[in-house]
């Protein structure tokens, strides 16, 4: 039967095996920003800058410290650098889901434009609760942030009053608002249902119905659609309001009740190209000629939106220019200068086939 006692190497057997080395600040076995700077051929203060504000080294340097730091495996304490700077370098966003590009072309070119200044993101998704918003936020300021972006302005009122008085340059994007808690980047969700309506009105709709979900930026558009309808004498509108987030499910199953609700229905506005999706579907499952007997609008302009047959008509927000806006925002603030306090990019109707 095998011996499993463990057996021990001598003191002074050469094939002893010693103690792994104690992992030092600074990364593997002690290695130091000091060790870096030497190999790179620059000053330890270049190499610090080189992670903390790489837009200030010259873009030779700053590849030939990557490549040392890469070959090196070199890890910066950013917790001990942080400690006695009082600076984390991190950035807290908060967006309700990534679960479609709605958000995420937004999120993705923030993220971008801030890691080149030398800031990382800590993405958190707070679905569509303000509890889970303000339960998010509690841990993400635990990990002492320089600076936040949140999605929408409908917040709290305890958890607005609680941004104001942490000090950090906050940012709030997609919605709009003449009360930020410190900047904005977004449009007006209001104006978007009424721009809605009146492409309707123009194509003479008089039975006009609405599916949306019933988060607070989806019933701003569905305001703005119904008081331009009421404005032209339309104040019956069939609607199906669902839980966020939307689905092409629930728009398909709201077709029918939309159709019950107003039998002459001649259009529908949907709070999100998925709804629009579904409602397509189940008006061709029902022979409901689109856009000969139904119109539909969007709202998203999802990329496959201009694939669907028909192609679907929607609203188009630019979430590139607001990730891009955004940061250049937080980095002006970070950098001590005053940034833009409220910036509207706008939305525009990219009209198909639908309608």
């Amino acid at each position: 039967m095998p011996n499993h006692k463990p057996t021990t190497a001598s003191l002074d057997a050469p094939e002893a095996v010693e103690p792994p080395a104690k992992r030092l600040r600074g990364g593997p076995k002690g290695l130091r920003i000091t060790d870096v700077a030497a190999q790179a051929g620059v000053s330890p203060i270049t190499v610090s800058r080189v992670f903390n504000s790489p837009e200030t080294v010259a873009p030779e340097t700053l590849e030939r410290v990557r490549q040392v730091v890469q070959k090196l495996g070199y890890v910066p304490n950013r917790l001990a650098g942080g400690l006695s700077s009082s600076r984390s370098r991190l950035i807290a966003a908060i967006v309700p889901t990534i679960a479609h590009s709605l958000f995420s072309e937004t999120i993705q070119v923030f993220s971008e434009t801030m890691s080149r200044a030398g800031y990382q993101v800590l993405l958190a998704m707070s679905g569509y609760s303000d509890s889970s918003e303000e339960a998010l936020l509690d841990a993400v300021l635990s990990r002492r942030p320089e600076g936040v972006l949140l999605t929408g302005v409908a917040h709290l009122d305890s958890l607005r009053e609680r941004l104001r008085n942490v000090g950090l340059p906050i940012v709030e994007t997609w919605d709009m608002t003449d009360t930020p808690i410190d900047m904005l980047v977004g449009f007006s969700h209001y104006q978007i249902g009424a721009a809605v309506a009146e492409h309707f009105l123009q194509r003479k709709v008089r039975a006009p119905g609405l599916v949306s979900a019933s988060d607070e930026r989806a019933l701003a558009r569905r305001g703005g659609f119904r008081d331009r309808l009421a404005q032209a004498g339309i104040h019956e509108v069939a609607e199906v309001l669902v839980a966020p987030p939307s689905s092409v499910a629930l728009g398909k199953a709201a077709l029918p009740t939309l159709i019950e609700q107003a039998p002459h229905l001649d259009a529908v506005f949907c709070g999100s190209d998925l709804l629009a999706i579904g409602v397509l579907g189940a008006a061709k499952r029902l022979g409901v000629g689109v856009p000969s007997q139904l119109s539909i609008c969007g709202f998203g302009d999802l990329e496959f939106t201009a694939e669907t047959t028909p192609p679907l008509t929607t609203v188009r927000v630019d979430g590139t220019r607001i990730g891009l806006t955004a940061a250049r925002c937080l980095l002006d603030r970070l950098g001590g200068a005053d940034g833009a306090r409220v910036t509207d990019v706008g939305f525009h109707i990219v009209e198909r086939e639908t309608t």
